[in-house]
């Protein structure tokens, strides 16, 4: 599990955020797991091993689908 977390600040057009915000809450989830996740997922297409901040030994890449 990581344990540390950083802040990432994202610009956008205002009506795109709201467009964003509303999905996410139609789907039960939060804009964060969503970005996480997109971010997991662009690491992975392109090949990039990353070590969670205060993870387990040896941990990479969490398995899909699952938010930490």
């Amino acid at each position: 599990m990581e344990l540390k977390t950083a802040r990432l600040t994202v610009l956008m057009d205002p009506a795109k955020k709201k467009a964003f915000e509303d999905l996410c809450a139609q789907q039960d989830v939060t804009p964060s797991q969503v970005v996480r996740q997109l971010i997991r997922e662009y690491l992975r297409r392109h090949g990039v091993t990353w070590q969670p901040s205060g993870g387990t030994a040896g941990a990479t890449d969490p398995p899909e689908n699952v938010e930490r």
